[in-house]
């Protein structure tokens, strides 16, 4: 029997009021040690805001991005950011709009599996199959901190967020006018502009940006819009009420994948068939939010939202594929809530909260087979709508001052109905049941600077598109594919002079499936048992005022133990476009105030191409970009960016069944650009 809304709408309900019933005042206790877990890349700035679904509850690997890094990078998506943070793969298709996304924990960027659950200023920003469209509405300068968590274990999230989650945090608050104008490299020009407001109890911030680029690729002209607001009002000192507001625009050509020859005769070639080849994006998302006070030790946090995705592709993968029109149609709504209490019981400091959140979904699936942008036939009509709301507890136990205890349950409940448009067909959701998520989190705090940390948990896995249905010829629901994972690790940190972490992690699964990227009904295909394992290991130096050093290094291992029935070959095969080796570091330098000089790097080894792993592998990579920027005085800086400093050659490379095809990246490409502050 498929779960109702009724039942969700109680388990919230329910969880909510249980966190609230502990909602007693009770004696201050002296303040502890604070478990830290997190790696930073630049500077945090940290902002008063409620404790309710907060990351800080949250004991397992987390990384920040500083806004200083994020607001003077020359990036062409903003993904490209959050692959400078340690151990996350980037998967750059660099193909109009269908631009590229990130990805960890030994799951690829290739869209079968999307593993990552995305949220801009907490709102959730994944399509419906999990792809990442939504972080183009943001721009480097309109960012204030970018925060990665890792792993299984944190209860807040439930779809999408297998392998953990990632929240893009933009300005708030404050008064101040900034503006950041570059040109560069294959004609690329871009504006940016962030402000802010605050006066007395109200603020605003606001973001125009605009990019206009020929690409490095022949028939990759591409243009970007993007406008966002943010207000906030304080009734007091206990109530804030918050609204924001997006839109994003793009229009670009699609420069296609080359046969092994092109790629390497002529890189920056197009084909002849990829002529017409090109998308129209827009994306629209609007939230209001509420967070209040209710004492020092009892505050509650909601937000609902609205996301809408417009999408219109005309692509053509190879010389003998037929041209198609893709359209994608979506509507998102959702509610989030969390309450939170903290205090200390019979001498033992106590942290309880309760949450969830609902998300509801109207979304239209389109194909077409076309040429030259002319439909010559449908191949797909779909609509569906996916319900999906989960539930968790969490409490943090301090039974000693170097010992912190984390246990959470999260359960998670879907429903839906899909309807075939093509020959007038519905099908069910699969009853996938109560989805229950167990978690334990512990660290152990020996010394000041010191925290070792242990943790465990449950994460799911649904179908996406179609494959969320239980369409004919199958009979039989589908199960959710359960990943269970486990985490060690340790972190220290010497004032603000030297930080490090380390961390092995497992996360195995069971029933893992995986869309089918090319499939006229959008179905999915049993991958079988797999497990997943890695090594985690950051660390950065302040040696003397002026220079920072950091660098990250992960290996992974990503196989399949016990494949589908019809593959039995593929025991023990590695998952495909997972590489075993991510690396990352930089130098920066302040020889003096107004000068800073900045080299990075990453990296990342072959993969293969297919769960066969008989196409031999491709996608090894060593990059390095170098950057100087000069305040010339408080209110203009001027900034120099060389990407690429080797003109090295790398690619995107796939399988289509028959032959491998290539996306080669950037060149070495110049930035020069004007910063403004007022």
């Amino acid at each position: 029997m498929k779960t109702s809304m009724i039942a969700i709408a109680a388990g919230l309900a329910i969880s909510t009021l249980s966190s609230a019933a502990f909602a007693q005042e009770v004696t201050n206790k002296e303040e502890k040690r604070q478990a830290d877990t997190s790696f930073s890349v630049g500077e945090i700035i940290v902002t008063a805001r409620g404790m309710a679904g907060n990351t800080n509850n949250v004991l397992t690997s987390v990384d920040r991005m500083g806004g200083d890094i994020a607001q003077n990078a020359d990036v062409d998506n903003v993904f490209e950011l959050v692959g400078q943070m340690p151990g996350i793969q980037v998967t750059d298709f660099n193909q109009g709009t269908t631009s590229g996304k990130f990805s960890m924990r030994g799951f690829n960027g290739e869209g079968n599996i999307n593993a990552v659950k995305l949220l801009i200023d907490g709102v959730p920003s994944n399509s419906n199959d999990g792809n990442m469209p939504y972080i183009d509405m943001v721009f480097p300068l309109n960012i204030e901190t970018i925060e990665v968590v890792r792993g299984t274990s944190d209860p807040r999230y439930g779809l999408h967020a297998i392998a953990g989650s990632a929240n893009i945090i933009t300005r708030s608050g404050g008064t101040y006018l900034d503006a950041r104008g570059s040109v560069g490299s294959y004609n690329t020009i871009e504006g940016q502009l962030v402000a802010g407001l605050e006066t007395g109890n109200v603020t605003q911030n606001y973001q125009v940006a605009y990019r206009d680029s020929s690409g490095y690729r022949d028939h990759a002209d591409a243009q970007r819009l993007s406008l966002s607001g943010k207000w906030g009002l304080a009734l007091g000192e206990d109530v804030k009420l918050g609204a924001i507001a997006r839109y994003y625009k793009a229009d670009a050509l699609e420069p296609g994948y080359l046969t092994f020859a092109d790629s390497r005769s002529n890189p920056r070639m197009t084909n002849a068939y990829n002529a017409s080849d090109g998308d129209t994006r827009e994306i629209q998302q609007y939230a209001i939010t509420a967070d209040v006070a209710f004492s020092d030790r009892l505050d509650w946090s909601s937000s609902a939202y609205f996301n809408r995705l417009r999408d219109d592709r005309y692509v053509k993968f190879s010389a003998g594929a037929s041209q198609q029109r893709r359209l994608t149609e979506e509507d998102h709504y959702g509610v989030s809530s969390a309450l939170h209490w903290h205090g200390d019981v019979a001498g033992m400091n106590l942290m309880l909260e309760a949450g969830g959140d609902v998300q509801w979904q109207d979304n239209r699936s389109l194909r077409w087979l076309s040429v030259a942008r002319v439909p010559t036939s449908q191949t797909r009509n779909q609509q569906f709508d996916l319900t999906i709301g989960g539930a968790y507890v969490q409490a943090i136990l301090e039974p000693a001052p170097w010992l912190r205890i984390t246990p959470a349950y999260r359960v998670d409940w879907v429903g839906g109905n899909f309807n075939n448009r093509l020959n007038s067909t519905t099908a069910p959701i699969n009853d996938y049941g109560s989805i229950d998520q167990p978690k334990l989190s512990i660290a152990i705090l020996p010394v000041e600077g010191l925290t070792l940390y242990g943790n465990w948990g449950k994460t799911f896995q649904i179908g996406l598109g179609s494959g969320a249905y239980l369409i004919p010829p199958r009979a039989v629901d589908l199960a959710p594919s359960i990943n269970e994972g486990w985490e060690l690790g340790g972190k220290y940190q010497l004032g603000d002079v030297f930080e490090a972490r380390v961390a092995y992690w497992e996360q195995s699964a069971t029933g893992e499936i995986a869309r089918k990227l090319n499939d006229p009904l959008g179905d999915f295909e049993n991958v079988g048992s797999t497990n997943r394992k890695g090594v985690d290991v950051q660390a950065s130096v302040r040696p003397m005022p002026g220079l920072n050093v950091w660098g990250a290094i992960a290996w992974q291992e990503a196989i399949i133990t016990v494949p589908a029935p019809a593959t039995p070959q593929y025991a023990g095969n590695s998952i495909d476009h997972t590489p075993q080796w991510l690396w990352s570091g930089g130098i920066d330098w302040s020889p003096i105030q107004a000068l800073t000089l900045s080299l990075s790097g990453r990296g990342q080894s072959s993969y293969y191409l297919s769960s066969a792993n008989a196409e031999g592998k491709w996608g090894e990579m060593t990059v390095f970009d170098a950057s100087a920027t000069y305040r010339l005085n408080e209110k203009v800086e001027l900034g120099l960016t060389v990407k690429n400093l080797g003109n090295d050659f790398y690619e995107y490379v796939w399988w289509d069944g028959a032959q491998s095809l290539h996306s080669p990246a950037n060149g070495r490409n110049v930035t020069a650009s004007v910063r403004l502050r007022f």
